[in-house]
C-alpha cells in the first residue's frame, strides 16, 4: 500500500554519511546545520527510495562515500521495507555486474514499482531556475511527475531514450559512410512510438496541471493573477497539423529533417528537445517576469505538483524542501508553511532555524546535522 510517511531511515556509505538510523515521526522535520554538513545527502536518500535514483546526479557511483564499495539505503514506510543498494562498478562487490539492487520486503523489484509505495514533491534550489533555465529542467520536472502518475510514462520514455541512442549512433555511422540508410529505419519505429506516447502523456499532463496550477497561482498572489492566469504550454518541434496524431507529426518531421540529420550525424527533432514555456497573459514569462514573479511562478508550479499527486489516489506525498525559505519572501514562507502544517509529513533543511518561519518551528521536529570525523551526524534537538 502506499504511504505517504517515513517511519525510519537507515543509511550506511551514502555520501558523507557512514552510518544513520533515524527514527521520525509524522509532521514537519526540520533539518539543519551548514552547508556541506549532509542535510541535502538525507533529503536525495529519500528521493532515491521513492524513485530508485538520485535528482543530483544520474551516476549512482557518485553517492557512495568514498572508500566504500556499496551504499545501502533502507527506509520504513508504514510496515513496508525499502532497500536500496549502490554498488561501485569494477569493486568486488560488483563481480555479479549488478550496479543497483532494489527490494520490498525482500523481494527484488524494478526501480519503477517503488512509486507504488512512496512518492515524495521535491522542492529543491535548482527549481529557482525553473522558469528562465535550461529546458532539460523544465522536461525533467514534467517527466518525474508524469512517471509518478501515469504508470506506462516511465517504460515509454526508456524505450525512446534507448531508440535515440541507437539512431544517433547510426546517423554518425552513415555519415562516416560505416553504416547504410536502411539500419535507421529498424530503430524509428520504436523511436516514433515512444516518442509519439511520450509528447501525447506530456500534452495530458499539463492539461491536468492547468487547474491546480492557476489555482495555487491565484491563492499565493491574487493581484498577479488578476492580470492574467499563470500557465504551461508545450513547445514542441514537431506540431500537429489537422487530423494528426503526435506519432503523425514526428514522423512527419523525420522525413524533413532527413538531409539534415545525416549533415549533423544527431536527432534533430523529437521530445528530447521540445521544452515547457511558463506564460501569463498569454505572455512568456521567462521574457518579461521580475525574480519574485519567478519565485512565485514556481512555487505555484510545485504547490499544483502537490495537490495533483494527493488527488491522483487522495493520498499526499512526502514533501522535501530543500533550503528553499531563504529564496522566498514572507508572505510566500507563511503560504509555504500553512501548507506543510496540513501534510502527514515534510522534511525541511535549513542552514539555520532563523530562516524558518516560528509558526513552522512551533509545530516541527528539530534535527541537527554536525560534521564529524567518522561521517555526518544527526541529533534531535528539544
Amino acid at each position: 500500500m502506499l504511504r505517504a510517511t517515513l517511519d525510519t531511515v537507515r543509511l550506511t556509505d551514502l555520501r558523507a554519511y557512514s552510518t544513520l538510523e533515524l527514527e521520525v515521526g509524522p509532521g514537519p522535520q526540520l533539518v539543519w546545520g551548514p552547508n556541506a554538513a549532509g542535510k541535502t545527502s538525507l533529503l536525495e536518500a529519500m528521493v532515491v527510495l521513492a524513485r530508485g535514483g538520485s535528482h543530483r546526479t544520474t551516476t549512482d557511483a557518485e553517492l557512495i562515500r568514498w572508500g566504500a564499495d556499496v551504499s545501502h539505503i533502507e527506509g520504513g514506510a508504514g510496515g513496508d521495507q525499502i532497500e536500496v543498494a549502490l554498488v561501485r562498478p569494477g569493486s568486488a562487490a560488483a563481480a555479479s555486474g549488478a550496479r543497483k539492487r532494489i527490494r520490498v520486503n525482500g523481494v527484488a523489484r524494478r526501480a519503477g514499482a517503488l512509486a507504488d509505495r512512496l512518492r515524495v514533491v521535491l522542492f529543491a534550489p535548482e527549481d529557482m531556475l525553473l522558469v528562465v533555465g535550461s529546458p532539460s529542467l523544465r522536461r525533467g520536472t514534467m517527466d518525474q511527475l508524469a512517471s509518478t502518475l501515469l504508470p506506462a510514462y516511465a517504460a515509454e520514455l526508456a524505450t525512446y531514450g534507448r531508440a535515440l541512442q541507437q539512431r544517433n549512433g547510426l546517423l554518425r555511422a552513415i555519415r562516416d559512410e560505416t553504416a547504410s540508410r536502411e539500419e535507421l529505419k529498424y530503430w524509428d519505429r520504436p523511436f516514433l512510438d515512444a516518442g509519439g506516447a511520450v509528447v501525447s502523456a506530456r500534452r495530458d499532463l499539463l492539461r491536468r496541471l492547468a487547474g491546480p496550477l492557476a489555482a495555487a497561482h491565484a491563492e499565493i498572489a491574487p493581484e498577479e493573477a488578476a492580470a492574467g492566469a499563470l500557465g504551461l504550454e508545450y513547445v514542441t518541434n514537431a506540431p500537429a497539423g489537422p487530423d494528426e496524431t503526435s506519432r503523425d507529426a514526428l514522423a512527419r518531421r523525420l522525413e524533413e529533417t532527413a538531409e539534415k540529420e545525416l549533415w549533423n550525424g544527431t536527432t534533430l527533432i523529437g521530445p528530447h528537445r521540445d521544452d515547457v514555456a511558463f506564460v501569463m497573459g498569454g505572455r512568456d514569462l521567462s521574457v518579461f517576469a521580475s525574480r519574485g514573479q519567478q519565485r512565485t511562478a514556481i512555487l505555484a508550479v510545485k504547490l499544483a505538483e502537490l495537490d495533483l499527486v494527493t488527488a491522483h489516489d487522495a493520498r499526499p506525498p512526502l514533501l522535501l524542501l530543500d533550503d528553499v525559505f531563504s529564496e522566498l519572501d514572507p508572505d510566500r514562507r507563511a503560504h509555504l508553511v500553512r501548507r506543510i502544517a496540513e501534510l502527514p509529513q515534510a522534511f525541511v533543511t535549513t542552514t539555520t532555524l532563523d530562516d524558518l518561519d516560528p509558526a513552522l518551528r512551533a509545530i516541527a521536529t528539530p534535527w541537527e546535522v554536525r560534521s564529524a570525523a567518522g561521517g555526518a551526524r544527526l541529533i534531535a534537538r528539544s
